[in-house]
This record gives C-alpha cells, sequence and structure tokens, in this order.
C-alpha cells in the first residue's frame, strides 16, 4: 500500500511533527505563537510544511495534503500492468475522464496511483491511460494539474529514450 493512499489517523503516526513559528502576514498571533507545521514521513523521509494560516490545525492539514503530494512523487509502490484499480480511482473516472480538484484530499492519493501505473507501463502514457481507463489527453492534463508529476514523467520518459510529452 502507498504510502499517500493511508486514512489521515495512519499517516499522522508514521510522521515526526514539528511545530515552529514562521516569520510574514497574519498579524502578532502568527508571529509569537508556533503555527507553523513540518511532517516528516519516518520511513521515506519526505517532508511537507505549512505556515501561511494562523491556526496551527489548519497549517497541520494542510502540510498533510502537501506531504501526501510529496509521497506520490517520490515513492513508488510495486504494481503489475494488471494490478486492479483502487475504489477511489473507479469513482473518480467515468467515460475516459477523470474529475478531480487538486486541492482535493484525494489528488494526493489518486497521483501516486497514476504514477505507479506509469511506471508499472514502462512510462507509457497511452498504455498506462488505458490501464487507468482514461484518455491519454486526460492523463496527461490530470498529471499538469501537479507540474512536478509531469516533469517526473518527462523526465523518466527521456531516460528510456521516448519522446517528451507536450
Amino acid at each position: 500500500m502507498h504510502p499517500a493512499t493511508v486514512t489521515d489517523e495512519e499517516l499522522d503516526r508514521a510522521c515526526a511533527v514539528e511545530r515552529t513559528r514562521r516569520g510574514g502576514p497574519g498579524g502578532q498571533h502568527r508571529n509569537k505563537v508556533e503555527t507553523a507545521v513540518v511532517l516528516t514521513h519516518r520511513s521515506t523521509g519526505v517532508q511537507a510544511e505549512a505556515s501561511e494560516r494562523r491556526s496551527q490545525a489548519q497549517n497541520h492539514d494542510v502540510a498533510r495534503t502537501r506531504l501526501r503530494i510529496n509521497l506520490a512523487l517520490e515513492v513508488r509502490s510495486e504494481r503489475t500492468a494488471e494490478d486492479e484499480l483502487s475504489a477511489r480511482w473507479r469513482a473518480r473516472v467515468r467515460g475516459g475522464r477523470i474529475a478531480i480538484n487538486p486541492e482535493h484530499d484525494d489528488f494526493g492519493p489518486l497521483l501516486a496511483e497514476a504514477l505507479d501505473i506509469l511506471a508499472a507501463h514502462d512510462w507509457e502514457a497511452a498504455s498506462a491511460a488505458e490501464a487507468l481507463q482514461l484518455t491519454t489527453t486526460q492523463l496527461v492534463k490530470f498529471l499538469k494539474l501537479e507540474p512536478r508529476a509531469f516533469a517526473q514523467l518527462n523526465a523518466a520518459r527521456r531516460g528510456l529514450g521516448q519522446r517528451p510529452l507536450q
């Protein structure tokens, strides 16, 4: 199971939490109180932080969402081309299209699944899109919602002698 797909509680238990102060706008409360949150996933070392909110709880939620995306980008789970898609993925795909907002909690886990399937298909977008029940265009649009994911796809393709996607 990919670490980006676990529940909030499981992810919190798997992380070291650092609370700190950050400067910037937000008034006296933000600058005097440790509202910034840095999460470090212990087993992978992947980090994410948030400090833009005045509430530590809100910053924790934002950092957790960012951590899921960072985990999706940096950790690959072993999958085969024949592995079944998750219920989360199947619920988001209809008629070859995927509907997701990058701010939604499901975005990180879905990104992890898409990247794992791409890796299982040797970064060949057309065959991965077919396995994901998407059109190739929809897969590319989905990856472009997180520019680092799209860059990762193109870097892997270049490393395999394939042409980068636009």
